[in-house]
Formats: C-alpha cells, structure tokens, sequence
C-alpha cells in the first residue's frame, strides 16, 4: 500500500515537528451495489477509493490532513503544513516498526469477486416478488444489496505496523402498503461483517414476510392519544435508543469534552440492578465488530454497565488518555479522510429473566412499541425523540389494535431507571452511525424491555 521506508519517512518527520506521536493511516477499498425499484434493477454502482490519512499529537490536541497522491514530496508536505505552528528541535525517532499480527475473528466463506452481478439481481428480483405475494396493497418494493471490501494499513511513532481487511454485506427491502388513511412503509436491512455467504444463507420468506405484513398492519392503523405512559419496546433494532440517546454520551469523545450527562459518574448507579449494558466488538460476523480499531488497538468486549452501576466508557488514544482510563478498541473512522475517535461497535442491553407476557400483563394502558424507526438525539443532553414504525395499544394487559404515529421523547439517563423489566429474548440490528468521524457500521440491540413512564407523543 505503502513501502516501510516511505511511512518511516513520514513518521519521523512528524516527530522533527515536535508532535509527540505520529501516526499514518493507509485505506484501499472497494464498495458495489444493485438497487431495484418497481420490479426492475434501477441502478449498479461500483467505486474505489485509496488514500493516506496523518495524523500528530501534541499532548491531547490533533492534527490531521489525508491525500490521496502517494508522491513523497506531497506527503511530507502535508506532515509540514500540520505541524508548521510549531517548533522544530525535537531529535526523538521513532522506534522500529513491529508488524503485529491481527487475529482475524470474522471468516469470509465466499469471495464475492467469485459472483455474478445476475445472481444478485436474481436474488432482488426474489425479493421484490415474495413481498408484493402478501396482499394486492403492497403498492411499492425497493431492494438493495450493499457490499465494500477495506484493507487498511495503520503504522504510527510507537512502532506499530498491522494490517487488516474488513468485508461488509448487507440488504435492505422496504415496502410501501396503502390502505385508507395514506401509504405506510417497513423495511428490514440486516448486515453482517463477512462475505456473499450471508446472502447465500438469508431466509428471503422471513424477510419479506415481516417487511409486508409490517406495512400492511400499519396502513390498518388509527392514530395513538399521547401522554406519559409505560411503554414495551421490542427486541432487537429498538436498542437504537440505548445507543442514541445513552450510548454516544458513553463514548470519551463527549466525556473528555464534559459534554456527557455521565461525566464523573463511573461507580454510580444509573439504572436498576436488572440493567447491563454491553459494547462488544469481538462478536464474530457481526456488522459492528472488527479484529482491530482504527488506531491498530485489538478490539475487545467492554461492559459499559453492570448491573446498574456505570463502569466504563468507550475509549481512543486521545479519550483514554485525557479521561483516565485504558484504550477499548473504539477508535473508528468512515475513510482515510477522517481522524479517528471513540465510537460504538455491538452495543446493546443484556437479557434479564422476564417474559414479554409478563410485561403486556403489568399494563393497563401503555403502548407495545414492537419496531423503531428512525429519530434524533442531543448527544450532550442525552434527549431524544424517536418515531415507532410499527406499535400497538395496550389495553388491560393486552396487545390490542395497531397505532401509527407514535413518537418516544425523554433523556436517557432519565429513562434508564425506568427499565423495570428486561426479558431474554436478545436480538441485534444493523445500522449506519455518523459521527466526528463520519459514518461507521454499528450494531444495536435489546432484548424486549419494559420503560415504566415515558412521554409518548401522538397525533
């Protein structure tokens, strides 16, 4: 990607510039997708895209500049233009460059360069035709195959050099049903870290079958009467809450800048002892986990919460450094144009021992919000506002007619004391996380939990 000698050269010029770490970031990636919208293939994209990120510290402050021109003389350059505030004199060389190996947790079973851009299409087309078989109101199918291949090579002052490849499928359906009272849409995109087996293996009746018939339920439904009400939020993607609204204020790129509702709070309970909460990034295939971060540190398994009690947060160089506590494997980054900071890998809520039954019978009147769709969050402030795709009322301890049109709105520190029942039935969820350091995959996840009181807006 880079000879050892080039990057050595740019390492030890950072140093010349008095910075106290350096680093080079190199990316090679190859990304490809195939929309079909309608019943018929809408678009084919391929790209690739190479560059070199660098990076100096000088104490807790970053520096950080990217090319892709591989030229020495522009790569020095740049080292030159990040460090041209400061005083030159420093006579420090960088220790001798190590390759560290990377355990790679995360097999790919089957080269996607080894398949045809027709069977892809042949599975969207599948795809688009079991949803529209569920009911002649499915009016619209979009469909969508992702794929990108990373190979990065991270070496800094300290002497690192390791080298890693990351490979990313996913698949998003969506469907539209009208019915009534205007169109209503579902989707599910699950995603893995890994290669065209997992399209190989994706059960498309499962799929299809929950994505229509979502649609299909809400185009059915009236309206919900809002208030402040106990809530049953489902399993799997409704952990984007946890992670908006409690999960980036858990990340030492807010803590370190005393922009975190739990600053100062590690050893302090911030939920009942039924709650813990995990960032894991070792869990094999997932969308979120990786072999190493982007700062070269292996990734590894963190309980953010344990029983309750605050006991971590999610840490780079810089957060680790200037919050006090050791490095996580967090630090991540969208491309070789971004720095990297603290960010989430799998996060998401344990399994308690309740039972979703026992949840809908401890309700009188409450909402079972079954999916979550998309929302907003103040990361500083932890408040949130999120849109239920798919809900239902609770009427004297059942699950009752279908409601469109729910919103949940509260802070996460103040809804994590509120979670009084947790049930066993873990699931995760792929998404997208933009950030400081732009977009990255992420996975979120819950078991079905109960939130004693929440604001639930509505019509």
């Amino acid at each position: 990607m880079l000879s050892e000698n080039l990057v050595k050269k740019i390492l030890e010029s950072g140093l010349k510039k008095g910075a106290d770490f350096t680093e080079v970031f190199v990316e090679d990636s190859v990304s490809s997708s195939i929309n079909l919208v309608d019943q018929k293939i809408d678009e084919i994209n391929s790209s690739n895209s190479f560059g070199i990120g660098v990076r100096l510290l000088y104490g807790n402050e970053a520096y950080y500049g990217y090319s892709s021109d591989t030229n020495e003389e522009n790569l020095l350059k740049i080292v030159n233009n990040l460090g041209q505030s400061r005083i030159d004199g420093k006579s420090m060389s960088i220790q001798p460059l190590k390759n560290q190996s990377v355990q790679d947790l995360h097999h790919v079973a089957i080269n996607p360069e080894t398949v045809s851009k027709s069977d892809r299409a042949d599975l969207l087309r599948q795809l688009d035709k079991i949803t529209r078989s569920h009911d002649q109101d499915i009016c619209q199918v979009s469909a969508n195959m992702a794929e990108k291949k990373r190979s990065v090579l991270i070496a800094n002052s300290e002497g690192l050099w390791c080298e890693d490849t990351r490979s990313y499928s996913r698949v998003r359906l969506s469907a539209i049903a009208e019915k009534g009272d205007g169109p209503q849409s579902s989707s599910e995109s699950p995603g893995v870290l890994g290669g065209y087996e997992f399209f190989k293996d994706l059960d498309l009746v499962e799929i299809a079958e929950n994505t229509a018939k979502s649609a299909l339920r809400m185009a059915n439904a009236g309206y919900i009467n809002g208030g402040i009400l106990p809530v049953v939020l489902g399993n799997g993607f409704g952990g984007v809450i946890f992670h908006e609204a409690c999960g980036h204020p858990l990340e030492t790129e807010a803590v370190r800048k005393n922009a975190s509702p739990f600053c100062g709070k590690i050893g302090m309970e911030v939920g009942q002892p039924i709650l813990t909460a995990i960032d894991d990034g070792t869990i094999p295939n997932k969308w979120g986990s990786c072999n190493i971060d982007d700062e070269g540190t292996p990734t590894q398994k963190t309980v953010l919460i344990e029983n309750g009690i605050l006991k971590n947060f999610l840490s780079d160089r810089i957060g680790a450094n200037q919050v006090g506590i050791a490095r996580s494997g967090s630090a991540r980054r969208e491309s070789y144009k971004f720095a990297p900071v603290s960010r989430m890998r799998n996060t998401f809520i344990a399994p308690g021992h309740d039972t979703v039954d026992e949840m809908i019978q401890s309700i009188d009147f409450g909402l079972y919000a079954k999916k979550m769709g998309g929302g907003s969050v103040n990361p500083g402030t932890g408040e949130f506002n999120f849109a239920v795709q798919e809900g239902y009322a609770i009427r004297k301890g059942k699950i009752s007619e279908p409601v469109r049109g729910a919103t949940l709105i509260g802070k996460g520190f103040e809804v994590l004391p509120q979670i009084s029942m947790i049930a066993k039935n873990l699931d995760l969820a792929a998404g997208m996380c933009g950030a400081a350091s732009g977009w990255v995959p992420t996975t979120v996840g819950q078991p079905t939990l109960k939130i004693d009181s929440i604001l639930v807006g509505g019509r």
